[in-house]
């Protein structure tokens, strides 16, 4: 059921449907990061020389290095710090196409059935916020976890397949159930969306694939859903 989901959704990645989506998800994100480049270098320059003039008043220009080795300082800083926010704001960004992902997806792998409902656009906002925290937040704790020997690339996984698991297959529920039914449904099957959970996290685990996450966890998610969907239907006839 997994490797079927985690297939299917893979084989969508490189369609003309799916390429759209993706530029215009790794446009938008080239552009905050962009953004956020210049508006660091504004807030250093703004604060940080005032700041050494202050610290030594009536400095010399032979102390300008200073100023220089300041710059380097920060724009490596800069660089560390946009690297680091690469995944949180793809989730962003890709929070907000999941939906035209999820349409895609049933529109044509299961076009005999009824399509899901598109989330409300406050719904969806709060939701792509949720992506980002979880992305954050399973980073961060896989991050301090990292200085405990043994257990840093397991930490990596575990973390991260549990809450992108969670919240990808619950995107998926919400477009055909209420709030309360998807999160009853992802309990009911919770190991199984545990490890698909853990698929996705191996594809974040990949640099510059891992700009893909939200769309193929997206994709893979409205598959196993159909397909946990047709197991209960199945189950209680």
């Amino acid at each position: 059921m997994i490797i079927e989901a985690a297939r299917k959704a893979a084989s969508r990645m490189f369609s003309a449907e799916f390429r759209r989506v993706f530029l215009k998800t790794l446009g938008l994100t080239l552009l905050i990061l962009v953004g956020l480049w210049f508006g660091l270098q504004q807030i250093f320059s703004a604060l940080a020389m005032p700041y050494l003039e202050s610290f030594w008043p009536g400095m010399p220009a032979w102390a300008g290095w200073l100023g220089l080795v300041a710059a380097i300082v920060a724009g490596i800083g800069f660089a560390l710090l946009l690297a680091l926010a690469i995944a949180p704001v793809t989730a962003l960004v890709a929070g907000l196409f999941l939906d035209e992902i999820a349409e895609l997806v049933e529109r044509t792998d299961y076009p005999l059935d009824p399509p899901g409902s598109a989330l409300p656009a406050l719904q969806a906002i709060v939701l792509a916020l949720k992506f980002v925290g979880v992305v954050i937040l399973g980073n961060l704790v896989a991050l301090v976890l990292l200085f405990v020997p043994g257990i840093n690339i397991a930490a990596f996984f575990l973390v991260n397949g549990y809450l992108l698991g969670r919240e990808f297959f619950e995107f998926a529920a919400l477009r055909f159930r209420s709030e309360a039914e998807a999160k009853a449904l992802r309990k009911r099957h919770g190991m199984t969306v545990f490890l698909a959970g853990l698929v996705i996290a191996g594809f974040l685990a990949v640099p510059f694939l891992n700009l893909l996450t939200p769309l193929f966890a997206a994709a893979m998610m409205v598959h196993l859903h159909k397909a946990v969907t047709e197991q209960d239907t199945a189950a209680s006839a």
